[in-house]
This record gives C-alpha cells, structure tokens and sequence, in this order.
C-alpha cells in the first residue's frame, strides 16, 4: 500500500516537471534525485494528524506558520543544484526536515540552519532518528548562513527572501550553486538558480513561479515580538 502511494507522488512529480519544462527546460529530473525521494518516509515529516496526506504532491503545514514543500518543487530545488556525492552544502530552513532528508543522501555532509527553535530541535532528533547521519542541524538565522563550515558547493534556501543574503553569497564556492525563491509574501515569488564563476562573479536565471512562506530573520522576529 505504501509503496503504491509512493510510485503515485513519483507519477505526479514526473508529470509536473513535463508541464513545467517551458519555465524549468526540465522535462525529467535525474534518476538519483528521484531515488532520493522515493526513499524519504514523509510520513514521519508531517503532524499525526496529516500523515494521510503525506505523499500527496502538495505543501502542508507543520505548526509555526511553517510548511513542508511540495515534494516537485523538492525534486526540483535538489535537482537545480546538480548535488554530487563529494559535495558539502548549505540549507536555510530545515523546517521538518524533508528536503535535508532528500539532499542528503546525494552530498558528503549537509549543514542546515533553522530559526524557529522547536522545528530545529524536531528535525535534529527526526534526522538522527532516521539514520541521516551526514546532517547537522542549528538553530539560528540562515540569512547569516554557517560561515565556520564555508564555503559551499552548493545552498538551498526554503522561504522566500526579499533579496539574496550577501552572506550566503560570500559562503558560496566559486562553481558552486544557490537555488533561493525571491519575492514578498501574496506577490509574485521566483524560484531563482544563482551560479558563482570560478572568478567570483553571480549569474541569475529565474526558474518558476512559485509561493513560499516569508525567510524569517532575527531582526524580523524582534520586529515581531
């Protein structure tokens, strides 16, 4: 029964991806990303009371104003990054922990920065868990990135920032990829691919419209408060 679930999310990220090839010129994504997600129990990345729901091809809520992404725009954020098994990379917003899961089994060593404390402290036990063992997880602001493990073959951002972090574009190895979504809240957001040269310069190609909840900062929260 699982596995009949899991080959449907298969099925509908597949069929996705060819509808979206005119923004993303992907019509199929590579067969170690989709091995990647088809091995992630999402189950055990959502609340009790969503796990019907876990391997719908849909976004879902995981408590703190804070969602679990659409298992496509996963496929196609990790798929973006050309991950390779040699590589040591860089995700802001852990969230639940899916998307760590996911790139995980494709990099050397995952860093992943959470700022709301109680989702940090549930996706590093979760990953622990789990058996990722290449994952480490903080709580902190991503927008600051992980400056003692830089620099990064490649950063995935999991909210949608105003701008791009001149941090993160400092902790960004020449060669290396940033795949942001870049937009305000209920406007008009583009999943961006950012490319440093092997000179320090940034090229940008924005890549799919998309709707992520805002990047959260610590200023933003002690706005907040």
């Amino acid at each position: 029964m699982k596995q009949h679930r899991i080959n449907e999310l298969l099925r509908h990220i597949e069929n996705d991806c060819r509808l979206t090839k005119g923004y993303t010129g992907r019509s199929v994504f590579k067969t170690n990303v989709m091995e990647a997600i088809a091995r992630v129990p999402r189950e055990e990345f959502v609340p009790d009371h969503l796990k019907a729901l876990s391997y719908q091809n849909s976004p879902l809520p995981i408590g703190e104003g804070q969602t679990i992404s659409q298992p496509f725009i996963v496929a196609l954020m990790t798929d973006l990054l050309c991950p390779d098994k040699s590589d040591t990379m860089l995700e802001v917003g852990a969230g639940s922990g899916y998307q760590a899961a996911v790139l995980s089994q494709l990099v050397k060593k995952l860093y992943t920065v959470e700022i709301v404390p109680s989702l940090a402290q549930n996706a590093a036990l979760l990953l622990n868990r789990l058996g990722y063992d290449n994952v480490v997880v903080k709580q902190g602001d991503g927008s600051l990135g992980w400056p003692e493990h830089a620099p990064y073959d490649g950063i995935i951002v999991t909210a949608a920032a105003t701008e791009i972090p001149e941090a993160l574009k400092l902790q960004l190895k020449p060669g290396g990829r940033m795949v942001i979504p870049v937009g305000y809240p209920g406007k008009t957001q583009n999943l961006m691919l950012i490319e440093k040269d092997h000179a320090g310069n940034f090229t940008s190609r924005n890549i799919l419209p998309v709707a992520f909840v805002p990047f959260v900062t610590d200023s933003v929260q002690a706005r907040a408060a």
